[in-house]
C-alpha cells in the first residue's frame, strides 16, 4: 500500500466495469457507453476517438491502431491490425535517387494511408452491440461543443506547434497561436466527418469528399497517393505472438507492430537476478538498458510488414536470448547497438476497457509524432499520420519503403494471462520505449510485486539512441552509479511514455491505475 501521507492516487477498484485512459472525458464517455449497455469494444472505440478531439496532437482520425481483446466468456485473445498502407506507387528507390537517407518526416511522403477508422468500423460491427451511430455521439459532441485543453496536452501542443503547416495551421491553432491551458478547442469539420462515418459506414470516410479533401492535401504536395490506396483499406484479423515472464504470459500483437521486442527482451532479462536488485537502482537499471540495446538491434533488422517478416520463430527462441544475455557484461555499458536510421518517436493514446461480462480491449491508436505529418486535409482537418517514416530505405532491408506496404509500427497493446485466464490488459504510451515499458513493467509485477499504481508510477530509464535517459525521480548516486559504468546520462524533457492497466482479480473485482505523467485516469463503476 502506498504511503498516505505522501502525495500520490491510489487504485481504482470497481465491479461492473472499467476504463483507463490518458483524458478523464475519454474515460467517462467510456464508462457512459458501458452504462447504456455497450460492451469494452463499444467503449474502448468511443474513448479512443474522443482522444482524437481532446489530444489532437497525438492522434486522430488520420491515424492507425492496433487492438488486442478477449470475448465475454473467452479467454482467448484476438488481434486486430489497424495500420494502414504506403500508397501503391511509394518507392524507396526514387527517394534515394534524390539524396534521401530517410523518408522526410513531414512531407507526404510519410503519409500512409490512415486504417483506424476501418478498423473501428469493422469491430463496432464484428464485437460491438450498440452500433457506430451511438458509439460516436459523444466525440461528435464535444469536436462540436469543444474540449478544454489539459495541461500535458497543452505542455505537448506547445513542443509540436511548428510541425503544423498549410491548413493544419488554421485547424489546429487559435487565432493562430498555440491553446493555453483551460482554452477551448473545437473541430466542428471533424464532426461532420463523424456524423457521416455514423450514418454511412468506413465507406464515408475512405470514399467521396473526405477521401477527395486528403488526398489533394497530399498530390498538391507532391504525393503519389491515389483514390484506390484509399478505397482499398482493409484491417487485418491476425494472432498474437506470446512469451512467458515469472508465471504470466505476455501476449503481444504480431509484426508490423514491435511487440515481440518486448517478450525478446523479456528473454534476455530472465538470464539474470533482477529480484534480488534494488527496483530502483543502478543494477538493474544497466542492465535493462544493455538488454534494451540488444533486442532492439534485433527489432530493427527482423520487424517489418507482416508479408516481409521472417525468422520471427529464431526472434522468440529461448537461445536466441541466451546469446544475447551472454553478451551483457554487468559493470560495463556496450555501445549502442547498429543506429537507428528508422523514425521513432513518443506520441500516442492508449485505452483500455474491461466490461461485467469481462470482455477486456487493449487497443493503441496514433497518428506518430506530434501532430503526425503536420498536413490536413483543407475542407475537414484531418490531420494526416507520418508513419511511412517508419520505413527504411536501405535497399533490400524487410522494413524498405515499398507500394502496399506496412511500416515497421512503434505502437503495441499488452494482455497478460496466468494459467490460462486473461488477467489484465495494459499499455504504455512512448514510441520506441514500449517494448521497454511493457517488459518493466512485467518486471516490476513479478520480480518486486508492485501494486498497479505504484508500478505505474515508478521513475523509468531507457537506453536510446547512445544515450541512458533517467526520469527526474532518480536519485543522484545512481546517476552517478551509471556514469560511472560508461553510460552517457541525459534527463529527457518530456517524461517516458505514459501507461494505463486494468487487473481482473480472480475475486471479480476490478482495479485500474493510470498513469500520473499524463492527464487522464482510471474510472469504474
Amino acid at each position: 500500500m502506498r504511503d498516505l501521507h505522501m502525495p500520490g492516487r491510489s487504485e481504482v477498484l470497481a465491479t461492473n466495469g472499467m476504463c483507463a485512459t490518458s483524458h478523464p472525458l475519454a474515460a467517462k464517455v467510456a464508462l457512459d457507453i458501458l452504462a447504456r449497455g455497450g460492451n469494452a469494444m463499444d467503449a474502448a472505440i468511443a474513448g479512443a476517438v474522443l482522444l482524437g478531439i481532446c489530444e489532437p496532437q497525438m492522434t486522430g482520425l488520420g491515424g492507425d491502431c492496433f487492438v488486442l481483446f478477449n470475448r465475454a466468456g473467452e479467454d482467448t485473445v484476438r488481434a486486430l491490425n489497424g495500420s494502414g498502407r504506403a500508397p501503391a506507387r511509394a518507392d524507396a528507390a526514387v527517394l534515394r535517387d534524390k539524396g534521401l537517407q530517410a523518408v522526410p518526416l513531414h512531407g507526404p511522403e510519410a503519409v500512409t494511408i490512415p486504417g483506424a477508422v476501418d478498423a473501428f468500423c469493422h469491430l463496432s460491427e464484428t464485437e460491438g452491440r450498440i452500433g457506430l451511430d451511438a458509439i460516436l455521439q459523444p466525440a461528435i459532441h464535444y469536436a462540436e461543443t469543444g474540449v478544454p485543453v489539459a495541461p500535458r496536452v497543452a505542455f505537448d501542443w506547445a513542443s509540436d506547434e511548428s510541425t503544423l503547416q498549410g491548413a493544419a495551421r488554421d485547424h489546429y491553432l487559435l487565432d493562430g497561436k498555440v491553446p493555453q491551458t483551460g482554452q477551448v478547442f473545437r473541430a466542428p469539420r471533424q464532426a461532420e466527418v463523424l456524423r457521416r462515418i455514423a450514418r454511412d459506414g468506413r465507406d464515408a470516410f475512405y470514399t467521396g469528399e473526405i477521401a477527395e479533401d486528403m488526398l489533394a492535401a497530399l498530390t498538391t504536395r507532391g504525393g503519389v497517393h491515389s483514390a484506390q490506396d484509399f478505397t482499398d483499406v482493409k484491417c487485418d484479423e491476425t494472432q498474437p505472438v506470446s512469451g512467458d515472464y515469472g508465471g504470466i504470459e505476455l501476449l503481444e500483437h504480431p509484426p508490423n507492430g514491435q511487440g515481440a521486442t518486448a517478450i525478446l527482451l523479456l528473454n534476455i532479462l530472465k538470464h539474470f537476478d533482477l529480484s534480488g536488485m534494488d527496483p530502483r537502482g543502478a543494477e538493474r537499471i544497466h542492465i535493462e538498458a544493455e538488454a534494451t540495446k540488444l533486442a532492439y538491434d534485433a527489432r530493427n533488422r527482423f520487424i517489418a510488414d507482416p508479408d516481409s517478416t521472417t525468422g520471427m520463430e529464431r526472434f522468440l527462441a529461448p537461445e536466441t536470448a541466451a546469446h544475447l544475455a551472454a553478451l551483457i557484461d554487468p559493470r560495463r555499458a556496450m555501445q549502442a547497438a547498429a543506429p537507428l536510421t528508422e523514425a521513432v518517436h513518443k506520441d500516442t493514446v492508449y485505452i483500455t476497457v474491461v466490461d461485467r461480462d469481462r470482455m477486456a480491449v487493449s487497443l493503441i491508436y496514433s497518428i506518430f509524432h506530434g501532430f503526425g505529418s503536420g498536413i490536413a486535409s483543407d475542407k475537414f482537418g484531418i490531420l494526416l499520420q507520418n508513419r511511412g517514416a517508419g520505413f527504411t530505405l536501405q535497399e533490400g532491408h524487410p522494413n524498405e519503403m515499398a507500394g502496399g506496404k506496412r511500416p515497421m509500427h512503434t505502437i503495441i497493446p499488452g494482455m497478460l494471462r496466468q494459467n490460462g485466464r486473461v488477467m489484465m490488459p495494459f499499455g504504455v504510451m512512448g514510441g520506441a520505449y514500449q517494448p521497454t515499458g511493457h517488459a518493466r513493467f512485467l518486471s516490476n509485477l513479478t520480480d518486486y510485486d508492485l501494486e498497479l499504481q505504484e508500478n505505474l508510477n515508478a521513475p523509468r530509464a531507457f537506453a536510446d539512441g547512445g544515450v541512458l535517459k533517467l526520469e527526474r525521480g532518480h536519485g543522484d548516486a545512481v546517476r552517478q552509479q551509471l556514469s560511472g559504468m560508461g553510460h552517457i546520462i541525459e534527463t529527457p524533457e518530456t517524461p517516458l511514455g505514459g501507461a494505463q492497466a486494468i487487473r481482473i482479480l480472480d475475486s471479480g473485482v476490478l482495479v485500474g491505475a493510470s498513469d500520473p505523467r499524463k492527464d487522464g485516469c482510471a474510472l469504474g463503476y
